[in-house]
């Protein structure tokens, strides 16, 4: 056998296993196709890419990528919202100017637990404040002050104006202009007790302790976070920020 011959068999031999690999990842990758696409399928939804998000299942690998899809369809936000038990009453857009307005407007009033007093939002915002509501604050409720939370009180998410900082100085549009945030500043506890940042987040015991958890575990769920611990601008409450390149403080 030649040297000619030789290489002409390995090549042979390499595009035949080349052509059985792939033939195989076709025929498994076409059965996993099936198998999270059909009607039946044994796959739960929260694991399944291929179903929709459901506010309250547990969380997977899998949420983040069913949430991010969400977030580009507002007839499907509104549907998961509805499916959560989430009160958001349908608004029409707001079209102010090219920095000011709403789309995917509503008026929020219900969490899945928590009731909110109603504020106009946009459904992106709901949707994120729903899953923190149902995920971060109502567990650590239970597992820190070993009760539920009955309402989040805010201070409004949709204001045209710019972002503030703390020398005072405007700087470029604030998310609430789009209502892409919205300002948290305190809690009422299923004992009827009342927390807020202002007079409970550099308290010492569990309270201060609930808060510090509730906004670590928003950073989940939003990209920007903002409390106490960022500037004097936010001594008094969490802003939660839906679209943004990732910041947590």
């Amino acid at each position: 056998m030649t040297k000619r011959t030789g290489r002409r068999r390995i090549l042979h031999l390499a595009a035949s296993l080349l052509f059985t690999l792939v033939s195989l990842l076709i025929v498994v990758g076409g059965g996993g196709w099936w198998v999270l696409s059909h009607p039946q399928t044994p796959v739960p939804s929260h694991w399944n890419p291929l179903r929709e998000l459901t506010v309250t299942a547990p969380v997977t690998p899998i949420t983040m990528y069913q949430l991010h899809r969400v977030l580009g369809d507002e007839a499907q936000c509104r549907a998961v919202l509805s499916a959560a038990g989430v009160v958001f009453e349908p608004m029409d857009d707001l079209a102010i100017n090219q920095n000011c307005g709403i789309a995917g407007r509503g008026l929020l009033s219900g969490l899945t637990a928590a009731k909110i007093e109603a504020v106009e939002t946009s459904c992106t915002t709901t949707l994120r404040l729903a899953l923190w509501e149902h995920h971060v604050v109502q567990p650590a409720a239970q597992q820190i002050l070993g009760t539920d939370v009955r309402a989040l009180r805010h201070v409004g998410s949709y204001n045209c104006r710019r972002m503030r900082t703390a020398q005072g100085q405007d700087s470029g549009w604030s998310s609430h202009a789009t209502a892409d945030a919205i300002d948290i500043v305190g809690l009422q506890l299923g004992t009827g007790r009342s927390l807020t940042l202002l007079k409970d987040w550099a308290a010492s015991g569990p309270e201060a302790a609930f808060l510090r958890r509730i906004g670590r575990g928003a950073c989940d769920w939003f990209r920007v976070v903002l409390g106490p611990d960022y500037n004097r601008l936010h001594a008094d409450h969490f802003h939660l920020q839906g679209p943004g390149w990732g910041y947590c403080r």
